[in-house]
């Protein structure tokens, strides 16, 4: 099992799917292909693993165990037959199905999960020799995507969304999902060793994934992945996989990374989340200030901020002169440059300058664009 080759299917938020190939690419995967919602490849056992724990801007990885056409309850439930899960299921795994339909003659997701489960359970049995598969153990979770009436079924070996990286606890009144802000610091001018700065650093998302590219950290290293509970896996070469990626790891390049808020208990929770990412000390350096009063003496550094975006019109006024002062802290830093995500149409003009280049992508359900000022 771990030396088969399978086709892999790696999620991806919305804009981010380029990024996601060029990071499989980096990584030597054979086959990478990008589509809307993810990319595909191929790999052994091995290299999903890998993936797991290599990648920063993927949801989820997944084994795509058939692409087919499908229409109606019967094609479904042959589709779902067909795959070999008894490769994969422990005697005893859970089933855990979940469905996505859209614009697509089945429409019912919760009649899709049932049709599955029951082809599922029923090549289970017959593969087992059993009268009723006892469902008792760690569950398998499987994805089945039906889109203008192309059914995708997709083994989930990631279990959590790859953003739980482990060391959030609390998100804060703002959350930025931990692969947006890996996304937006990689789309950024900055480059390990430059001086960066986050304005409005709340919790520390982006400063702590900042640091995490720079230690060159595998950002699954801390945490585990539904396929290690797999039938049949390689626990021992699994954790030798693990711990050869983490002695990559250079801890002592992560430098002239720091933040600031106005708001003290969003700092001290920053400093929770650095110590749960098991960063050094020295690594981030916080400040209670406001952005209208920073001054750094550093040069040719990169601002990177994830500002309010006013959602309620009550806060409109006061993100939108947040975002003037954003344009004075460039001035005073004239050697810097500065990056920011919004879901604000009137950013550019708020700030008093349109962006040397511009990024669609999504902050969860809200439609934001990065805004990049070099």
């Amino acid at each position: 099992m771990m030396s088969s080759m399978y086709q892999g299917y790696a999620s991806a938020a919305f804009g981010l799917e380029g990024l996601v190939a060029a990071e499989l690419r980096k990584y030597g995967y054979a086959q990478v292909r990008s589509e809307n919602g993810g990319v595909r490849f191929e790999a052994d056992m091995t290299g999903i693993f890998r993936l797991n724990l290599l990648s920063r801007f993927s949801d989820r990885i997944y084994l795509l165990m058939a692409d087919v056409s499908c229409r109606t309850f019967e094609e479904l439930y042959q589709a779902v037959l067909k795959v070999d899960w008894e490769t994969f299921f422990p005697e005893n795994g859970a089933v855990n199905i979940a469905c996505k339909c859209v614009r697509s003659t089945l429409m019912s997701p919760r009649d899709c999960q049932s049709v599955a489960k029951k082809a599922v359970l029923n090549r289970l049995r017959e593969r087992a020799g059993l009268r009723v598969f006892p469902e008792s153990g760690a569950p398998l979770p499987v994805q089945l995507s039906l889109r203008n009436d192309r059914l995708m079924i997709l083994l989930n070996t990631s279990g959590d969304a790859l953003s739980r990286r482990g060391y959030r606890t609390w998100n804060g009144e703002a959350p930025l999902r931990e692969t947006l802000a890996a996304a937006l610091v990689d789309l950024s001018p900055w480059k390990p060793g430059m001086p960066l700065h986050d304005p409005c650093c709340g919790t520390g998302t982006l400063l702590i994934e900042a640091a995490l590219m720079a230690a060159g950290r595998a950002p699954g290293i801390y945490r585990s992945f539904a396929m290690e509970r797999w039938k049949d896996m390689d626990s021992k070469g699994l954790q030798a996989l693990r711990q050869a990626e983490s002695e990559k790891e250079q801890p002592e390049a992560v430098l002239n990374i720091s933040g600031s808020d106005l708001d003290p208990e969003a700092l001290k929770l920053a400093e929770r989340h650095l110590r749960q990412a098991r960063l050094p000390q020295h690594a981030v350096s916080l400040s209670c200030q406001p952005l209208q009063e920073l001054h750094l003496d550093a040069e040719d550094g990169v601002f990177i901020c994830n500002p309010p975006y006013g959602e309620r019109l009550s806060d409109q006024k006061n993100c939108r002169k947040l975002y003037r002062d954003l344009h004075e802290l460039r001035k005073r830093h004239p050697s810097w440059k500065l990056c920011a995500i919004s879901s604000d149409p009137a950013f550019e003009r708020s700030y008093g300058g349109r962006a040397d280049k511009k990024r669609r992508l999504y902050n969860g359900r809200l439609e934001c664009v990065f805004y990049m000022y070099d």
